[in-house]
């Protein structure tokens, strides 16, 4: 009887590593990317969440927006908290409105960013109070 052992010899098994780990260079960058898509989407989703609770305390109020965000969480009629702005590999996510006249309000520190000021033509607007850009080279306060 011949004497034929079977198994992989030590180049097969070097050639299979090194597909894997070309794999695995591939595919880790392009799951990086996709959670901080994912980031960009949940702001994007809260952004339109606080911009609708603002839109019907407007209606209730009869044409008057808050003094600050923090009034649509009062008792919880409008929303239970103020979400969450994630501004994937810039800021760290904090629920912080920052409050002051139009676009002045906006100062690259996270958070939100909302005109308080009745005089101003951007008088209730919210937006990400982060000015670099997201995936798709937009800048977040153009959301």
């Amino acid at each position: 009887m011949k004497n034929s052992k079977r198994g992989f010899t030590l180049i097969e098994l070097m050639i299979v590593v090194a597909i894997i780990g070309i794999l695995a260079a591939i595919a880790i960058p392009k799951f990086a990317e996709l959670i901080r898509k994912s980031n960009e989407g949940a702001t994007k989703g809260n952004l339109g969440g606080i911009r609708s609770a603002l839109s019907i305390y407007y209606g209730d109020m009869e044409g008057l927006y808050p003094a600050t965000p923090d009034a649509l969480t009062i008792s919880g009629k409008y929303m239970s908290a103020i979400p969450k702005a994630k501004a994937p590999n810039y800021h760290t996510d904090i629920a912080t409105v920052y409050v002051g006249n139009g676009t002045a309000a906006i100062n690259d520190a996270a958070g939100w960013a909302y005109s308080n000021v009745n005089t101003d033509a951007n008088f209730g607007s919210l937006w990400v109070n982060c000015t670099h850009t997201d995936t798709k080279s937009s800048v977040w306060t153009t959301y």
